[in-house]
């Protein structure tokens, strides 16, 4: 007698997965939408007319977010429409002040490291900056500063500032509208503008990243553009954005309550009264 056996071996096929995102109301395209395979480090953007493509598999969670829209989890399919609802906003009361800015402190300096760049693929990590007493004169964010390295004209990234939720996590936005800034080609710094805001540095502290838009401007090669500039710094943890959630990275070791090294994103603050 002859038995025979059959070993069935289950896989699950990539394909590249496209679709479009749009306003739920208005159907009209959604820009620069942040979109991850869910727990994988696998993630892209949305082009300037809400178009997408992302490589997984048919099935898997893909995860949306962007400013002034609920997140939305889905299913990967062929050829998909995504409908995203708007966040009902509560806005805090902004009192305009007409003054002039007369005092300047920058923070989140690191003294004695080296600049590099690298590519860091979709992921974000964001820089936490601790609140001191000692900004109480100067509380106001009035710029952000960010050193980068690119290879083309002109590439389009975002900068997002967060409260520090109740895990300590980075939480909601503090920026009322998406911060969409221009990179030229070199080795540059750059400065960037907040103060129409009237954004008070908190008393527990803010995250701030940089997120590299993953877009068909930005590519040169296989390759996106720009780099941000990062510092090897000893922390006790570091925030990075990936897989659709914010990670945490830190020693695990509950004996040695060491700080650990970190690429810590080349971002500063100032701040002014």
């Amino acid at each position: 007698m002859y038995k025979f056996f059959f070993f069935f071996i289950s896989f699950s096929l990539s394909a590249q997965i496209k679709g479009v995102v749009k306003d739920s109301i208005s159907g009209e395209p959604i820009p620069y939408v942040n979109i991850w395979v869910e727990n994988e480090a696998i993630g892209t953007t949305s082009e300037a007319n809400g178009t997408f493509e992302i490589q997984t598999s048919a099935g898997k969670n893909l995860v949306f977010s962007v400013l002034g829209y609920q997140r939305k989890y889905l299913a990967a399919k062929e050829n998909m429409t995504v409908l995203l609802s708007e966040t009902t906003m509560n806005l805090k009361e902004v009192v305009l002040i007409n003054k002039k800015a007369t005092k300047f402190v920058e923070i989140g300096k690191t003294p004695n490291t080296i600049k590099q760049a690298f590519d860091n693929g979709p992921k974000m990590n964001a820089k936490f900056f601790p609140y001191q007493s000692s900004y109480a004169k100067t509380k106001f964010i009035q710029k952000i500063t960010v050193y980068t390295d690119s290879k083309i004209e002109d590439a389009l990234v975002k900068i997002h500032l967060y409260e520090v939720d109740e895990n300590g996590f980075p939480g909601n936005e503090l920026l009322p509208k998406e911060l969409l800034v221009t990179i030229k080609k070199g080795v540059l710094k750059h400065s960037i503008d907040v103060s129409e805001h009237n954004l008070s540095m908190p008393e527990n502290g803010v995250f701030a990243s940089f997120e590299r838009l993953l877009i068909e401007r930005n590519k040169l090669g296989t390759k996106y553009q720009p780099y941000i500039l990062y510092n090897f710094v000893e922390r006790d943890f570091l925030f990075t954005f990936s897989g659709g959630k914010w990670n945490k990275m830190e020693n695990e070791s509950a004996d040695v309550k060491e700080k650990m090294r970190f690429n810590e994103p080349a971002i500063y603050l100032i701040l002014s009264n």
